[in-house]
Parts: structure tokens; C-alpha cells; sequence
């Protein structure tokens, strides 16, 4: 996006004419990662003035060295970007993204109102702002165009306001890229799990162009609805950007607690001494994901990775206990510390129903299989045990 070439940026906004027309531009979600829930643009088109943009508040550049710390810490600056409209739409149809376009009801004073706080913005002084996914983002922005234009003229009370959660919205947009999914479960906190105001709704591109067919526009002093049609610019055949893929993150995690199963098993049943090293990985995983989850809940300035409650399950101590395991078996420490740890699992599990976070279900047969090696730990090196067991005298550091 950012090769594509930029439309000068005039010093003085002229009004537009009659034959002008400003549209909402929807582009269906598409293969690359930052597409997975499309993206929402705002398109000026004026053929008297020979005028045809595209004004786009989702630009970004990877150029910036510091782009993935700055992401991990939540600092992300995108900008607003003007680009001749054609070589877009050629772009978006190269990636296999239906367009979708619907012109807004407008009078000629607004349409020149709404043009000229955009070409104010794309100024390089105003072009920049704080980036946030679910409440400052180029869905979001567009909507804040129209309030801040039109004011009052402009309303949303009509649309339907949400029934689904953050979290949810998200989940129906990831449903092919399960490691995304299981990824965002993760990092998000309790605050996902909120359903958002009738305006909080529309921050993603979908739900934004479904509540722009609701809403309304005073022109005149008469109401009329905000759009006066909507065009499928450009189809994909066959295209199906959500449609459900192969959850491997849930089979890995379940073959994870067969493999669990049968190793503790075997143990039990033929008295084979235990060794750290499986169950030190399984710590170490499950450690650095609770080392992630700590820091976007403190070290973050996200808010809605704060109050996440999977710190219940995966702890960061746990880096240190695989350390001990590998080297100090028989410490004093692991013996109270792998107890809590079978413990809080047996009630993490014990209580899924009625946790108030959603939990991505690939964590309930990972958090089985830690309670089942934490416990059987905690059995041999508390000496309670099976007679084919070994006793704690025979745990030798491995």
C-alpha cells in the first residue's frame, strides 16, 4: 500500500460539485495476517473536478526498526494516507478481496465538509494518531469523520446494538486461522469480554458498513437514511475468507494429554523412575505463556490485555520450577510448589463453566496434562504412592 503512488495534497480545500459523491469503501478480509478482519476506507469522488481518492486511516509502515517492540508495548502509530482510487481497488482485487461500496445520502455542503476535514487530516502535522484495535482504529475513524462533520445530523440510534462480546466479534473473523485465534484468547483480558456500546460495535469494517445501512443523515431538516445503496464494486467467486480450518493447536494439545496419559501410566504401573526432562518442557511452555500474559496485562499500555485470567492456569514461576526439576529434583521448593501448581489446575478445570473470561478450549487438555504430571510429582515426592512405585530416596537428578 504504501508503494502505491500518493495524490498531492492541495493547500487550499476547494468545495466539491454537484456530481460528487462520498462513499464507504468495505474490503472483505483477505489472506495476509493484518487482513484478517478487512479494512474500511473512505472514498471521494468528484468527475467534474476529475477527483477520485481514496482516504485510508489503516496505513502502517513495518520500515520502523522499532515496529515490533513498539507493537508488543502497544505504541502503534498509523496514519491517514491518500491514494488515487483505481490503483486500490487493482490492489485489493489482486489479493482476492471483494469491494463493496455505499455511497452516503449527503447534501453538497456536507460532501464538502466531510472532503475537507479529510484533506485537513492527511496534513503531515495531523496524519498521525495513537493506534488502539478496538477503539481507535480505521473503522472507528471513519465513523468519528461523520460525528465530527455532521454532528448531531448524523445518527446511529437506529442500528441494532451489539449482542456479542469483543472476543466474539473477533472468533467468527479467526475461525480459519486457529493459531490467531488461540493467540488472541491468550492476550486478551476480561475487558474482551464486555459487549461493546452501539458505537464500540463499530470498530470492526463488517459491523461499521452493517450499521452505516441503519443509520441516518438530517439533510435539509429532513431525515433520510445515511446510505442510498449498496454495490458489490468487485466479487470473488468462491470466496469464503472465515470458513473453519483445521483446529491443530487443540489436536497438538490433545495428543500433548494422551501422551501424558500413557507416560504416567506406565510409570505408575511398572515403577520406572521419573525424569525431568518431559515435564521440564512442559513447564517451560506453559511458563512463557504466563511470562507473556503478565507483561501485556503491566507491561503493556493495552487495556484490554489487563485482568486476564489464564494467569490462573499458566504461571511464570513455572520457568524456575523446570530449572529445579532438571536440577534439584528433590528440592524443598518443588514439593509445595508442584502440589499448589496440581492443585490450582484440578480447580481451574473443576470450575471452567463458570469462569467469567472465555478460555480457548485448546487450554483445557494442556492444563489436564499439568495437573496430571504436577500431581504425580507431588505424590512421589510427598512419598504417597503405588507399591511398584519408586521412593523419593530413589528421585535422582536428571
Amino acid at each position: 500500500m504504501l508503494a502505491l503512488p500518493l495524490s498531492a495534497h492541495p493547500q487550499a480545500t476547494p468545495s466539491l460539485s454537484d456530481s460528487s459523491q462520498i462513499s464507504l469503501i468495505t474490503i472483505l478480509p483477505g489472506d495476509p495476517v493484518y487482513s484478517f478482519a478487512g479494512h474500511s476506507a473512505v472514498r471521494v469522488h468528484d468527475p467534474t473536478r476529475n477527483l477520485d481518492r481514496l482516504y485510508n486511516y489503516g496505513t502502517f509502515s513495518f520500515e520502523d526498526p522499532l515496529f515490533i517492540p513498539k507493537f508488543l508495548y502497544g505504541d502503534l502509530q498509523y496514519f491517514l494516507s491518500v491514494t488515487d482510487y483505481a490503483p486500490m481497488l487493482r490492489f485489493y482485487v489482486r489479493q482476492g478481496r471483494p469491494v463493496i461500496e455505499q455511497p452516503l445520502n449527503l447534501s453538497r455542503q456536507q460532501r464538502s465538509a466531510v472532503f475537507a476535514f479529510l484533506q485537513h487530516n492527511v496534513r503531515p502535522e495531523n496524519r498521525y494518531y495513537q493506534y488502539d484495535f478496538f477503539f481507535d482504529n480505521c473503522s472507528t475513524r471513519i465513523r468519528d469523520v461523520l460525528r465530527q462533520t455532521l454532528g448531531e445530523k448524523v445518527s446511529f440510534t437506529d442500528v441494532q446494538p451489539p449482542t456479542r462480546t469483543f472476543r466474539e466479534f473477533l472468533d467468527s473473523y479467526v475461525a480459519s486461522r486457529p493459531l490467531l485465534d488461540l493467540g488472541f484468547d491468550l492476550a486478551l483480558g476480561l475487558p474482551a469480554d464486555r459487549v461493546p456500546t452501539r458505537e464500540e460495535g463499530m470498530f470492526l469494517p463488517v459491523p461499521l458498513m452493517e450499521a452505516f445501512e441503519d443509520a441516518t443523515v438530517t439533510v435539509q431538516g429532513r431525515s433520510r437514511p445515511l446510505v442510498t445503496h449498496t454495490d458489490t464494486v468487485r466479487w470473488v467467486n468462491g470466496y469464503d475468507a472465515t470458513a473453519p480450518g483445521f483446529d491443530w493447536p487443540y489436536a497438538l494439545s490433545l495428543v500433548v494429554l494422551v501422551l501424558v496419559l500413557g507416560w504416567t501410566g506406565r510409570q505408575a504401573a511398572y515403577g520406572h523412575r521419573p525424569g525431568g526432562t518431559g515435564d521440564a518442557l512442559l513447564l517451560v511452555l506453559v511458563g512463557c505463556v504466563g511470562l507473556g500474559v503478565l507483561f501485556l496485562w503491566f507491561g503493556s499500555s493495552y487495556t484490554v490485555t489487563d485482568a486476564n485470567l489464564n494467569l490462573f492456569w499458566a504461571w511464570p514461576p513455572h520457568l524456575f520450577a523446570a530449572y529445579m526439576l532438571l536440577r534439584q529434583p528433590r528440592s524443598s521448593f518443588l514439593r509445595p510448589y508442584l502440589a499448589a501448581t496440581a492443585a490450582a489446575a484440578g480447580l481451574f478445570i473443576l470450575s471452567w463453566p463458570l469462569w467469567p473470561q472465555n478460555f480457548h478450549h485448546t487450554v483445557l487438555p494442556l492444563v489436564t496434562a499439568i495437573s496430571i504430571r504436577t500431581g504425580w510429582w507431588t505424590l512421589l515426592l510427598y512419598g504417597i504412592r503405588s507399591s511398584g512405585s519408586p521412593s523419593p530416596t530413589r528421585l535422582h537428578e536428571t
